[in-house]
């Protein structure tokens, strides 16, 4: 849904300040079973499925760590096995400070159980600002997703997905900020098939229609994995992504990214990488880019308590700044 959102409004609570992107919007997120990977090699000897076109880069961008900045408190409470809630409260001396309150409720039917689907996904913060899910299969290929966002007292975003996954392929159509009176919707579609047991090609096709203006875009995308090595490309109009996953053993895996846009006419190079210790309950993550940005993570479990600790630092040698952060995480 990147493509969405370079054409949808996109008010995000922060701007990192290191960067001219936004961060990515909350409501792109998917579950972590929609976004699962997907295995390459299946013992019946049939082609396996391609996953969602989400998740094509997934697994490079998990070796980047996530930015972090101020003080920032996340409490976990699961009041029930179909209900769980957290707050979260975050100091920063950059961005405007901020409570969120967030809930999910688990749909109660086996099957959903069995992937732990949230059904309904809420969360709201002390600038009055919403984020609504409604996530439901329909049946066992068939998928849909509701999704509304408001910016204080302004609707911004309602979405409206569907996903078929076939045996050897992915199909997904969405509805994106439908308005009559504005004479304005987006529409996007998405298709991956497996041509082999490593190989995924497939493609997306953006369609924005507006009083002012009309276009299409129109992305190729490829993926070839192996056991231990994810390669993938989408190139279309609007730009380039290319990204290389590679895990070298259990405790490093390493991950290179390369974008490119045409609207900004900017180019950027990302290497990063992630070291599990898992004797000493720790997981680093680093990362080095060509806009002469240098960051890392590091989270600790602090055992025997439910609580983990995170540390972060990022610097950007280009424009002289310096940014720390400190996390826990209880539950």
């Amino acid at each position: 849904m990147g493509s969405v959102l370079a054409l949808s409004s996109n008010p995000g609570h922060q701007n990192w300040p290191f960067s001219k992107n936004h961060l990515p919007s909350r409501w792109d997120a998917h579950p972590a079973h929609w976004d699962r990977p997907p295995r390459w090699e299946r013992r019946d000897g049939r082609l396996p499925n391609p996953g969602s076109f989400h998740s094509l880069h997934r697994s490079c961008k998990d070796v980047f760590p996530h930015q972090i900045e101020g003080v920032k408190m996340i409490i976990n409470k699961t009041l029930s096995s179909f209900f769980k809630v957290s707050h979260t409260l975050h100091l920063s001396a950059v961005s405007p400070s901020y409570y969120r309150f967030h809930v999910e409720h688990l749909q109660s039917d086996d099957y959903s159980k069995d992937k732990d689907a949230p059904a309904l996904i809420g969360e709201m913060d002390s600038s009055g600002s919403l984020n609504a899910h409604a996530l439901l299969h329909l049946t066992e290929r068939v998928r849909a997703r509701t999704v509304f966002q408001t910016q204080q007292s302004q609707f911004v975003t309602w979405q409206f997905e569907t996903e078929y996954r076939g045996s050897d392929f992915t199909a997904a159509v969405t509805v994106a900020n439908p308005d009559i009176l504005r004479e304005s919707v987006i529409l996007v579609a998405h298709f991956l098939q497996s041509v082999s047991s490593g190989l995924v090609l497939g493609g997306e096709l953006v369609y924005h229609r507006g009083r002012a203006e009309e276009g299409g875009i129109l992305t190729l995308a490829g993926q070839y994995s192996r056991p231990n090595w994810v390669a993938t490309l989408n190139a279309g109009k609007g730009g380039a992504h290319a990204s290389y996953y590679h895990r070298a053993n259990k405790q490093i895996q390493v991950g290179v990214e390369f974008e490119a846009s045409t609207r900004t006419q900017e180019t950027t190079a990302s290497f990063g990488y992630q070291m599990d210790l898992p004797e000493a309950n720790m997981v680093f993550r680093g990362m080095i880019n060509s806009r002469c940005i240098i960051g890392g993570v590091l989270e600790k479990r602090l055992t025997p308590l439910p609580a983990t600790l995170i540390m972060g630092a990022f610097v950007n040698h280009r424009g002289d700044k310096l940014q720390v952060g400190l996390g826990v995480n209880v539950g």
